[in-house]
């Protein structure tokens, strides 16, 4: 398992798809098999594929910062920051694991957004 060249997969895999080529990016980093885990997105390649075409000509300025990129075993966690119309701004954490052949075939994710103000001045990253 390279746990460096998944982290740098992982990332070119979410950047692609963010910026509106999700075809792409499963052909390109995801394996025989995708399993989805966020509740908006539907199983498999099609659902992840229909879901940022969707994204990308519904929000086409949207924008995604990766703050963080942790590895460990065949797992690849992603921290990243996101701005969406109207400056909504996102922290947003993804998990992938990969398979012994470097794809993709899992998916998780936890999505918050970033609020107006905070009990403390540590931000949120």
């Amino acid at each position: 398992m390279n746990t460096e060249q998944n982290k740098t997969n992982a990332i070119g895999f979410y950047r692609m798809a963010y910026q509106g080529d999700p075809r792409k990016a499963v052909a390109l980093y995801v394996g025989d098999r995708y399993i989805q885990h966020n509740p908006d997105v539907a199983d498999g390649t099609e659902g992840f594929i229909e879901y940022f075409e969707r994204m990308q000509q519904e929000y086409p300025q949207k924008s995604v910062d990766f703050v963080r990129c942790i590895a460990e075993g065949d797992l690849v966690a992603l921290h990243t920051h996101q701005v969406w119309p109207g400056q909504e701004e996102y922290v947003t954490m993804d998990f992938f694991r990969f398979d012994e052949n470097g794809k993709i075939v899992e998916h998780w994710d936890a999505i918050q957004r970033i609020p107006e103000s905070m009990a403390h001045e540590n931000g949120m990253y």
